[in-house]
């Protein structure tokens, strides 16, 4: 059974160009969730006290999987971005909450993963501030040739 921790806040450090998620009422040790562009990527840290999975995705590739999330009854994730090695899977729930689980696979003996679900504020404020919206699925490096 997975166990998903909640983040009901966001915001935005316009001078890092940063967004970190988190759970109003916790404490230091509670689990975060820290996004930052850089580039062709988005850089992630999902934290959860010392513990921390970071993942640095393609923009292009993360864009692609959230403009396709549909809410799927039965199933909590429904696309990845990564490798089968490191990866993001992501959910949309029917109650607008996003699901995001960031897995590092060891072997076939074994995996880490840290489980995050996103109320649908926070969601919300994650799709503006990725410009998901704006988001037409062509490849930036396939337009400009």
């Amino acid at each position: 059974m997975r166990n998903f921790q909640t983040l009901d806040q966001a915001k935005v450090d316009s001078a890092s160009e940063s967004m970190e998620m988190f759970l109003s009422d916790a404490d230091d040790d509670q689990p975060q969730l820290a996004l930052r562009r850089e580039g062709a990527y988005v850089t992630i840290s999902a934290s959860y006290g010392p513990l921390e999975i970071a993942m640095r995705p393609r923009y292009e590739e993360l864009m692609r999987a959230i403009v396709r999330l549909n809410v799927v009854d039965g199933l909590l994730t429904t696309r990845q971005v990564g490798t089968s090695h490191a990866y993001l899977a992501l959910g949309l729930q029917s109650d607008g909450s996003l699901l995001l689980r960031l897995t590092i696979v060891a072997d076939a003996t074994g995996h880490l993963s840290i489980n995050l679900r996103l109320v649908e504020a926070v969601r919300q404020q994650l799709y503006d501030w990725l410009n998901v919206a704006q988001f037409d699925g062509r490849d930036a490096r396939a337009t400009s040739a």
